[in-house]
């Protein structure tokens, strides 16, 4: 049996900074002590762990979740169990994807701490690099398309279309046959989309982009957008839609407050404005129906019929290029840190 290591070799933030480079140059790498387990804990041997919009924030100090510091990112990760608390033995030697938000040590290290609870097992046919990015944007897509669905929508609008939450809701909007408009902002995503069977896709710098969205949106009879930006957009996205429509904001990527909105809408035209947090809708679903959710989107991501793009792998060592090439081209696929 091998031994179970005492200490971690990780990616350390120093300190939160608002200016993103400063933060990043402030990371190093170096060694963490591995506290005792919890009954409820696992450590994991790490395989993958990807950079996220989420990590970015992190970083930046501007995130919902502020660890003490110095503190290690990473919210995501996958990898092999390798020792566990007295409740949790069952998982040793599983491979497991795990999300993290507790004030811990995140993924970026050679080994982590996760709670039982936030371990997903992962399919054999599944590789590390999948499973790695497992946690986070497939579910989110699910659970978006699920509130879609409550709705009886038969068409949704979602932005940030060139990233990896869209593709999932594509994906998954097309299986239950519900039509999306995409939003992107550099125009070769718009050919790059369309060449991967989307229907419907807008520039939001085209100095026509609002009165597009508003004849697209009620020629379709849109019921709900999915807003991953915030700031201007979320007042857009709101003026644009039908009435007693929805605009669900699941991300900030804008890094500033929701703006232009018309309180009249709102009063007037039944229109609604609402938050999806991942971490309460999964509380929300038993352990059965989620592993049943689960199964589905391992079994999508097994069968190829949509994936998480890579678009590079990076050493712990080289943390500061690897986060450096991500937010060059958030929408070209997550980056991979390998131990």
């Amino acid at each position: 049996m091998n031994e179970i290591p005492k200490k971690s070799r990780a990616v350390i933030l120093s300190d939160y900074n608002r200016n993103l480079i400063r933060a990043i140059i402030g990371m190093i790498v170096g060694e963490r002590d591995i506290p005792a387990l919890k009954k409820d804990e696992v450590l994991i041997k790490m395989e993958a762990a990807p950079c996220n919009p989420s990590d970015i924030a992190f970083i930046r100090g501007g995130y919902n979740i502020k660890k003490s510091v110095p503190a290690v990112p990473g919210f995501e990760g996958a990898g092999v169990v390798v020792d566990a608390g007295s409740n949790a033995k069952y998982l040793i030697g599983k491979r497991i994807s795990s999300f993290i938000q507790e004030d811990k040590d995140g993924t970026w290290a050679n080994y982590f701490i996760a709670n039982k609870k936030d371990c997903i097992v992962l399919k054999d046919e599944l590789n590390f690099e999948q499973g790695a990015c497992l946690s986070i944007n497939p579910f989110t897509a699910y659970g978006l398309v699920e509130l879609a669905e409550e709705k009886n929508c038969t068409a949704i609008v979602q932005n940030a279309s060139g990233g990896q939450v869209a593709e999932f809701v594509r994906v998954l909007a097309g299986l239950k046959e519900i039509e999306v408009v995409d939003i992107v902002r550099k125009e070769e995503q718009i050919e790059w989309l369309k060449q991967k069977g989307a229907k419907n896709v807008l520039d939001s710098t085209d100095e026509n982009f609002k009165q597009k969205l508003k004849s697209l949106a009620n020629d379709l009879k849109v019921g709900i957008a999915f807003d991953a930006v915030g700031g201007d957009m979320t007042g857009i996205l709101l003026n644009a839609l039908p009435v007693k429509s929805e605009v669900v904001l699941y991300g900030g990527l804008a890094g500033v407050s929701v703006q232009e909105l018309n309180p009249f809408n709102i009063i007037f035209q039944g229109k609604k404005l609402s938050g999806f947090n991942l971490t309460e809708w999964i509380e929300n679903k038993g352990k059965e129906e989620f592993e049943k959710i689960n199964h589905e989107i391992q079994d999508l991501i097994i069968e190829g019929k949509v994936k998480t793009e890579i678009q590079a792998i990076f050493k712990l060592d080289d943390v500061v290029e690897g986060v450096r090439t991500y937010i060059k081209s958030m929408s070209g696929g997550k980056v991979l840190f390998t131990a």
